[in-house]
């Protein structure tokens, strides 16, 4: 055997150290090695130390003709490739024949070398019964280990020493497609995606220097299909090999893929495919700079599109809104994002653009929008008005420059349907300062900041009070009192007014129960109510209903007063909840009557008891005019209903509405609105002086 060194290899072990140690083996005879080599389609021994001589008490010459299975007779041509691998270290305790016949149970341990074709054997004789016990418990070991590992449905990879696999498992193999045989080496690194390739060999260089590591890696089956995957790398160290690894294979294609399905759903409008009102806030807010005038937007709201949905179908707005979606990005610039903002409302938002070619696009899109387009057999031209707003120094955020656009587009609705409008300062100011204001009356309502006071309702026959009215007052911390004619509609538009109405409900309640306590039989008989048009739905009756049981109240405490216009908008819907309101006990009357379009058949069988005479017809009896005054009061009469005349304001009007047949009377000139403490002493102070 030779050994050819080179001496001018820093890598390589001086030659000295290589003759030494070779020479020790040699000698050794308590060391038993020998050396095989692959020849002739099998193998044969080919040299021997002085310790295998003295184990097998065969000659060194004997050693060199001995073939393999005379020296493992128990071993069959499987058990002797496992023995002998190509790719890796093995080990068995096999018996062994000796050179008199004799069977002895030995472990042999052999190392391929670098060509895969000659092996080192090492042999370790248990001659006892311990060692044998020892070693058949290591060896079932490992043979669990071995099972545990091919049957684990989680793919694995097994180093014994350095990148060379020693072992792949079933799973990893289904997962990149190939056989073991063609992994096992440096075989699987091929496996990983080339560029991927060099972050796993620096995770792999640092498993095998002690951590613990992972790394999110490509794999390429053999059908060129890629998988995601998480490797984990933990160290192994093999006693007597070296430094190897342990990988698992965490496969999370399907779960990548999951998440991005997700993420489109989260971020997309599943009927058009545009990109929804989220990620519209998330893209102009990645490219908003302050203080510049990039970004612009358009705000496109269709018109008359509820009259598309009520007369062909949810299906064709649907159609409508898609064949608008494909219209909007064939005509917008190409990098231009083209969201769907909610219902009807698309916005297109343009980088680099000034406000001339804002225009100008919104111009394109207008025409290609009313392109004709045939739906449920009729030919519609879809029309939308549109607002335009370019970035300036006053914007602070990208939220304001949304909004400054949806306020352009509700000031080119409001001048007419299919315009194109350019956001004016003085309606942005005003916009803004609504919505600061809408926000301190949701403030407001929550805080019971809205007080309530309450103005007496006379008997014109004896002229004493018989009810008041609740009446809402707002005084802003700022601002000074706000008008209900500002805070109510401003209610109703942004959904406080249910809010507000509970308020008010609430705290007459509670008013009145407090009157009780304090003046008794002196207290006023009832409280009316007014309750808004958005607040009559089904929810109505349960909520008046437990205000008074909150508070121990008789219903015929309260009156609710609901405006002409509300009930006519669907007599039957408000002729039934009225109705239950009635079965409650609760009185009913109709506020501003004649001020609004009536429907007398309606009128008629809608379960009410009062008619509220609006103070513009009392107002005109100033003028020598008590005729709708006088019209309004005789028809409640003939109808079974009592009337209240509102804004009385000079005692002449009290006297002529009263000799008009009017029922009960309510104005400045009788008693002016007041608070809870202040109607209090003014009920007993007026029952005191009545007596």
């Amino acid at each position: 055997m030779s050994v050819s060194i080179s001496a001018h290899h820093e890598d390589m072990v001086p030659p000295e150290i290589v003759s030494t140690v070779f020479y020790s083996a040699t000698v050794s005879d308590t060391l038993a090695i020998l050396v095989a080599e692959a020849a002739h389609g099998g193998q044969r021994l080919t040299w021997c130390n002085e310790g295998a001589v003295k184990l097998l008490g065969y000659g060194v010459d004997d050693v060199r003709a001995l073939p393999l299975d005379q020296l493992f007779p128990s071993l069959g041509g499987g058990e002797l490739k496992l023995l002998l691998r190509r790719e890796r270290s093995a080990r068995m305790t096999v018996p062994v024949r000796t050179a008199s016949g004799a069977v002895i149970d030995a472990v042999v341990m052999t190392t391929p070398d670098p060509s895969g074709r000659m092996w080192t054997m090492r042999l370790l004789s248990t001659s006892n019964e311990q060692e044998r016990a020892l070693r058949a418990t290591a060896d079932a070991h490992e043979r669990r280990f071995s099972a545990l590992t091919e049957r684990s449905p989680v793919p694995t990879l097994l180093s014994e020493q350095g990148m060379r696999l020693a072992h792949v498992n079933d799973a990893f193999c289904s997962l990149v497609g190939l056989r073991a045989e063609q992994l096992l080496g440096t075989g699987w690194i091929n496996t990983i995606h080339e560029d991927d390739l060099d972050g796993v060999i620096e995770q792999v260089a640092a498993a095998l220097d002690g951590d613990e590591v992972e790394i999110q890696a490509r794999l390429v089956r053999e059908d060129a299909t890629v998988r995601t995957t998480v490797i984990r790398f933990a160290h192994l160290f093999t006693p007597g090999v070296g430094a190897g690894f342990v990988g698992t294979i965490e496969d999370i294609t399907d779960r990548l893929a999951f998440e991005a399905k997700l993420a489109h759903q989260a971020n997309h409008d599943p009927l058009t495919g545009l990109p929804n009102r989220t990620l519209l806030a998330q893209y102009v807010a990645e490219r908003f700079e302050r203080g510049t005038g990039a970004l612009a937007c358009l705000f496109m709201d269709l018109d008359n599109f509820k009259v598309v949905n009520d007369s062909l179908g949810h299906t064709a707005g649907d159609e409508l809104l898609v064949e608008v979606a494909t219209r909007l990005r064939s005509t917008v610039r190409p990098g231009d994002l083209v969201a769907r903002f909610g219902g009807d409302e698309f916005v297109v938002v343009c980088e680099n653009v000034d406000e001339t070619a804002a225009v100008a696009l919104a111009g394109r899109v207008s025409g290609a929008l009313a392109t004709p387009m045939r739906l449920g057999g009729v030919d519609v031209r879809p029309y939308a008005s549109v607002g335009v707003t370019v970035q300036t120094a006053e914007h602070e955020s990208a939220d304001e420059l949304i909004r400054d656009c949806d306020i352009a587009m509700y000031q080119a609705k409001a001048g007419g349907k299919g315009r194109i409008t350019v956001l004016d300062q003085q309606a942005r100011a005003e916009a803004r300062d609504k919505l600061r204001l809408v926000a301190e009356l949701r403030d407001a309502i929550e805080r019971r900041e809205i007080t309530l006071t309450y103005q007496p309702i006379f008997s014109s026959a004896e002229g004493l009070p018989v009810a008041v009215e609740s009446l809402a007052r707002w005084e802003h911390r700022d601002r000074g009192p706000i008008s209900p004619a500002t805070f109510v509609p401003l209610a109703e538009e942004s959904g406080l007014i249910s809010g507000l109405g509970l308020l008010v409900l609430d705290e007459t309640c509670r008013q009145i129960a407090e009157w009780d306590h304090l003046l008794g039989p002196a207290a006023p008989p009832r409280a009316n109510v007014n309750v808004s048009a958005l607040q009559l739905d089904d929810n109505l009756p349960s909520q008046v209903a437990a205000a008074l049981e909150r508070h121990q109240l008789e219903p015929s405490r309260i009156s609710v007063e609901i405006t002409e216009s509300a009930l006519m908008k669907d007599p039957e819907c408000a002729r039934e909840i009225l109705q239950q309101l009635r079965d409650q006990g609760i009185e009913l009357a109709i506020d501003d009557f004649g001020t609004g379009y009536s429907s007398l058949a309606y009128l008629r069988r809608l379960p009410v008891d009062c008619l509220k005479v609006d103070r513009s017809f009392v107002a005109e009896m100033a003028g020598g005019h008590p005729e709708i005054a006088s019209a309004v009061i005789a028809l409640a009469a003939t109808l079974n209903l009592c009337t209240v005349a509102e804004g009385v304001e000079t005692l002449d009007q009290a006297a002529e509405l009263t000799s008009l047949g009017a029922t009960f009377l309510q104005g400045f000139s009788l008693a002016e609105p007041m608070t809870g403490g202040h109607a209090a002493a003014w009920f007993a102070s007026h029952v005191e002086t009545s007596r």
